[in-house]
This record gives C-alpha cells, structure tokens and sequence, in this order.
C-alpha cells in the first residue's frame, strides 16, 4: 500500500511539474468554518477549475429554491426525456417517459451521480438545459460565485463550465445554512432502486469521524474533485479539494484538511471568503495528461477503499501537513485513520408517484434479475467461439445418445408405477437415432471426450463485467 501510493503521488507531481506552473503545487483546497464563513486554509482557492459532478450541487439548489417558492414540491412528477436518457454515465438508464418524483431524482443524483436524472430535473424546471443553464448562473452570482459558470446541470464535459475551490464553498454554505431541513440530501449513504443498491461515491461519508455529505466529481479534465462537510465539537467545517490524482488521493485530503481544521481555531486574522485574492489564471487547467493519459486503467470515481497510514514515512506532497493554517494553531493533530465503511440501510427510490408495494418491489427485482441473466446469456454466446462442421456432428450425436438413453429408462419407470396400481403404463415416445449399415451406436467414451472440450470452453470463458 505505501509503496503503490508513493509511485502514485510521485508520477503525479512529476507529470504536474512538467505540465507548467499552473499544475506544479497540486490542486485548489480550500477549508471554511460554516457558522462565521471564515477561512482556515485556503491554497489556490480562486483558482479557475473544471467542476466535473460537483456541479449538481448547484442543480440541487436550483431545484430546491423552486421548491422553497412553491413553483415545485418534492412530490413533483419530472419525466425523462430522450436526450437525458441518451446522455452517458454514470447514469440509471431510465426509458425515456419514465417518470419520478423530484425528492428521488435528488436523492439518486447526490449519491449515483447520475447524469440522466441530473438533466430530467434540468429540463423540467428550466425547459431545456440551456434554461436550466441560466437559471444556474443567475443563482450563482447572486450567491457571489462570481468565478463560475455553468453550461449543463451534470459536469459532462464543456469548456465553458468552470468555478472555483472560493466558490464552491460558497454554495456549500448556502445549502447548508439556507435549507437545513434538505440537509440529509447530502449525507445517504446508499440509495437502493429494485435490487440495486448504489452507494455514495464520497469516501469520506461513514468513514471519517462526523462526515455529513455533500458531493464528489471526476472528468479527465478536472482530476478527482470533492466538496464535503464534517461536523466535531459544536464546529461545522466545509472543505473543498479539487485535482486530486486519484479517488483514494482526494478522500485523504479532505480528511487530513479536516483533521488540521477541527485542530485550529478562528479569530481575526482568518479572511472571509469574498476577501480572498481573485487568481491571475483566467481558464481552467487541462489534468488530463495528469491523469487520464497514461498507462494503466482508466482511473474510475470510486477506487479502492482509501486507508491513511499512521505510520508511514513516505511524505505526501499533498498533505495539509506542508500547508499553512491561518488562526491560532492548537497541537499536532492526530492524523485520522480511514477504515472501511461502516455499514448502512439504503434510502429506497422509484419511479412512479407512490412507493411500490412488496410485491412490486419484488417483481420488479424479478424483472432486474431476468434481465440481468439475458444480458449474461447475451454476452456468453458473443464470446463462444464458433463450432465447426466435425464438433457440430459431435454435439448432435451426443444429444440424441442422450435422448435414447433416458428413453430406455422410461418403460422401467412406467412399468413400476403400473405394477404399483394395477394400471396399463402409458405409451413412450422415443426418438431413436437411425443406424445404418449395421454400426453400433456410439459408446459412452465417445460421449465423454465429445463432452469434454465444452467444459474445457466454459470453464475457460471469462465472466461478464456489469456496467
């Protein structure tokens, strides 16, 4: 684990220092206190950068301000157009005129990040995603977020989307502090829809001590982003981490930014956040040759379990460790150690305006599981290799010494159940192979070895990957 996370962290900061200036120190990060909006740390926090999913945040505030005005209601029926249910993942795969209630389409957006519910709730509040777009930026800088702009409501990528680590956490306290009855959006652990249980793709929630949500991101083009919030000791603090290399790499920041936060203390000396120097980059960097462009799988938005080692002498050149806080210092924090999640109960989501009933969800899980084995079965045949002519004839001879063998056994059957009860056993139809020539009927050796070679091909075929 040391070693592997060493040669991560090091290529990292060798591809950043190579790619220019702009990606040299590492990523934006950024800690606030939620109650006073005063900074802690704040490093490169004004920053230009790709938003990626953390984007919904500002779809879920658009949403829930028509909510609070009473032009929506979390009952609300939203229907899933064809260009919502065309867009790619991370996504549900909704059929087109498939309809849900808002309060799911938030709850399944937050946690599955998925982009088709993302739009369905774009296009019936604002009419289309360019709608919807003005409405994002409008409540944008009304909140000051002057550094941002949206084009779509999911993170999918745009150039013309971009925010900052300042503004981010601007929007974070805005949602918190404005709709605290909606706060619990931010922290579910797990949805389940039918069988599925998808849970949140943010590493630090049933992780890190008073972790309570808030939302992740990840394109080739921005790196790993994470907005989060934590809570200890009466104090609520709001970090924001993007850039990271990895899903593992982000979760550790925002763990290590909180353990220095909740261990410093807030006084005059910490600036606000419309008080930080606006960044001299005008666009956001490209992290692609970063972190996409490179040998290896393709990095996904949910790696391994992420583990802060203790003792580990290898130094991270992302650590809050190297940062400088602002305020009055108290003593060397701990560092927190991320174990495995613990374990929750999924909030459950439909379609429809009702909750289904047991037996719903239970034919539903049927038709999911059905569905689900057509599409093994779909894939198992595309792989199979192609018979030829000689192990075609071979399958059809063992079939049919197959057919005449059980139907030898048949009469016996018949003729035991007649003796029992005194009746005439029915009639047996029996499919005999033709023999000609006067040639015995293949032996059971041959059966073997002409069944041999399909269980050679089966065991030897890979298993199918869910998407």
């Amino acid at each position: 684990m040391n070693v592997s996370r060493a040669l991560r962290v090091t290529a990292f900061a060798l591809a950043a220092l190579m790619s220019g200036s702009a990606l040299a120190s590492g990523g934006p990060a950024l800690v606030v206190e939620l109650e006073s909006g005063r900074v802690l740390h704040a490093e490169r926090a004004t920053d230009p950068w790709f938003p990626a999913s953390i984007t919904k945040l500002m779809t879920a505030y658009v949403a829930l301000e028509k909510v609070r005005s009473g032009q929506m209601s979390m009952d609300t029926l939203l229907i899933v157009s064809e260009g919502a249910a065309a867009l790619p993942p991370s996504k549900m795969g909704f059929k087109p005129g498939t309809e849900i209630r808002l309060d799911n389409a938030l709850k399944i957006m937050m946690v599955k990040s998925a982009n088709d519910v993302a739009a369905t709730i774009a296009e019936n509040i604002g009419g289309s995603i360019d709608g919807f777009s003005e409405l994002m930026n409008a409540h944008a800088q009304r909140l000051g977020m002057v550094s941002s702009r949206f084009a779509n409501p999911h993170g999918l990528p745009d150039e013309r989307n971009q925010t900052t680590a300042r503004d981010m956490a601007i929007l974070a306290r805005a949602l918190l502090t404005e709709f605290p009855d909606h706060k619990d959006l931010f922290d579910i652990g797990a949805v389940q829809f039918g069988r599925r249980i998808m849970r949140n793709t943010n590493g630090l929630i049933g992780r890190y001590p008073g972790a309570d949500g808030m939302k992740t991101g990840f394109i080739c083009s921005s790196g790993f982003n994470v907005v989060a919030s934590a809570h200890r000791d009466g104090r609520h603090l709001i970090t924001v981490v993007l850039g990271a290399p990895s899903s593992n790499e982000r979760t550790i920041k925002a763990a290590e930014l909180f353990d220095r936060g909740f261990s410093s203390k807030v006084n005059f000396t910490n600036p606000e956040l419309a008080a930080l120097p606006t960044s001299a980059n005008t666009s956001p960097p490209d992290m692609r040759p970063v972190i996409c462009d490179r040998r290896g799988p393709m990095p996904q938005e949910d790696d391994a379990p992420a583990v802060a080692e203790t003792d580990s002498n290898i130094p991270n050149l992302f650590s809050s460790e190297v940062m400088a806080f602002a305020g009055t210092a108290a003593n060397k924090p701990v560092r927190t150690v991320l174990g495995p999640r613990t374990a929750v109960q999924p909030e459950r989501v439909w379609v429809g305006l009702n909750p289904p009933s047991e037996a719903e969800i239970a034919a539903q899980a049927a038709a999911e599981a059905a569905a689900e084995e057509a599409r093994k079965a779909k894939t198992k045949k595309a792989a199979a290799p192609k018979k030829g002519k000689a192990a075609a004839k071979q399958d059809d001879t063992a079939a049919q010494d197959d057919t005449k063998a059980a139907a030898e056994k048949a009469p016996v059957k018949a003729t035991a159940k007649s003796n029992d009860k005194g009746k005439t056993p029915p009639r047996v139809s029996v499919t005999v192979k033709p023999v000609t020539g006067g040639k015995p009927a293949a032996k059971p050796a041959a059966d073997t070895k002409a069944k041999a070679p399909q269980k050679a091909d089966a065991a030897g075929k890979p298993k199918s990957v869910a998407n």
